[in-house]
Order: C-alpha cells, then structure tokens, then sequence
C-alpha cells in the first residue's frame, strides 16, 4: 500500500495515494494504523483524495483504527474524500461515525 505519513502542527496526516482499498490491502492499513495508534499517535487525519473505490474491508480497517483511537481519547478525522468514496459512508451510515472534512484547513480549522 502506497502511504505517505507527514507530521502538521502536530497532527498525524496519513495519505492514502492508492486508488482503491479493498480486501487485497485494507489488513496492512489497519496494521500501520493500530500500530500509529500503538506508537503514541493520538490525532490523525486520514486523507482519501486518492482513492476513488472503498470496499467493506477498508471500511472496516478504517473503523478500526477509528474505535482504537476513541478508546484512547485520541481522534482519527478523514479528509478530501471523492464522491463516489463518501457515497459509501453514506449509504452505510458510517459518515455519523467519523469526523469528514471537505479538505486538511477545514479539518484543522476544527482542532479543539
């Protein structure tokens, strides 16, 4: 999986350049996530302008790394989500679950 992790106002940003996540690569992006949140990491936000498909495994990876970060205060926001992509949290109703933000200023525009 083609990840690029970058550190902004110490936030964790975590892009995702491939175009899907699906069962073939969703297991090792809840393993670098788990192992993030492991590390310490306690707000990331996961960007998706890249990706233009998501199955149920990576939305599953996805709420993984999301229900480890809640049960230690921590915070996991996803940002630039392609429409075809937030249709999926939509029509799974996961778009309740997470933070989503339009772009990166929006999201950091709502650090608390």
């Amino acid at each position: 999986m083609n990840l690029n992790l970058e550190k902004i106002n110490g936030v964790s940003v975590l892009t995702i350049r491939d175009e899907r996540i699906d069962a073939h690569n969703s297991g090792e992006l809840k393993e670098y996530l788990l192992h993030m949140i492991e590390e310490g990491e306690n707000h990331i936000i996961v960007q998706l302008e890249h990706v233009r498909f998501i199955d149920s495994s990576g939305l599953g990876a996805l709420l993984s790394g999301n229900k480890r970060i809640a049960a230690k205060s921590g915070r996991l926001a996803l940002a630039n989500i392609q429409q075809q992509v937030l249709s999926m949290f939509e029509l799974t109703r996961l778009n309740r679950v997470f933070e989503i933000y339009a772009d990166l200023t929006e999201a950091f525009s709502n650090e608390s």
